[in-house]
């Protein structure tokens, strides 16, 4: 999984020196300079990354955990996803030569410092705290299944909250860009996982 992240940076980094991926995007506002690292830009790429690696890990965690093809696609394909975006991130702040991590709590670039950490446990808003990473470890068919489907629920809420402050607050032509698509997929597959949680006789968490 971590390979697949530092591959998928590579890439990025490989089209960015040949050109063939611009930060001028016709129609996008925003800037084409080097944010500083305590930007929103920077803060995001780092955060989000953190956030998507956990997705990826679950992913593949009910991929092994369940025969049923629906879910199993649906983990493959978030996994793909965000392992790919994860790999940009990362890719981005190699390219701006600014560090992959912060001595700030999680999520200050959207105001929220200490506030991210939840009592639970659980590093950023949506993310899953150990313990319940450690259960979907040992659960099987229909039960691994719907706690997937979840705890992948509440990690897309939280991934949407956080896309949103980059939308409204990056300025990065290309990451915003990013950001806009992350809300719209997300919330699109939290409508799939509802339905699909319904389909198995139960519902997201409250």
């Amino acid at each position: 999984m971590r390979q697949a992240g530092l591959v998928a940076g590579a890439a990025v980094l490989a089209l960015l020196a040949a050109g063939a991926i611009s930060y001028a995007v016709a129609g996008d506002e925003g800037t084409d300079r080097t944010p500083s690292a305590d930007s929103a830009d920077a803060g995001f790429a780092r955060d989000m990354a953190v956030h998507h690696q956990q997705a990826v890990e679950m992913s593949y965690l009910v991929r092994d955990r369940t025969d049923d093809e629906e879910v199993r696609r649906l983990a493959y394909d978030i996994a793909q996803t965000q392992a790919n975006q994860r790999g940009m991130m990362l890719g981005w702040l190699d390219l701006w030569e600014l560090p992959k991590v912060s001595a700030d709590p999680p999520m200050t670039w959207m105001g929220m410092g200490d506030a991210a950490s939840g009592e639970d446990g659980a590093l950023m808003p949506g993310m899953a705290t150990d313990a319940e990473m450690e259960r979907l470890g040992t659960l099987e068919g229909k039960q691994a299944e719907v706690f997937y489907l979840q705890l992948m629920t509440d990690h897309h809420k939280g991934g949407v909250h956080m896309a949103q402050g980059c939308v409204h607050a990056c300025e990065v032509r290309v990451e915003k860009r990013l950001a806009r698509g992350m809300v719209e997929a997300q919330e699109s597959e939290i409508g799939l996982m509802t339905e699909m949680l319904r389909e198995r006789g139960a519902a997201p968490r409250p």
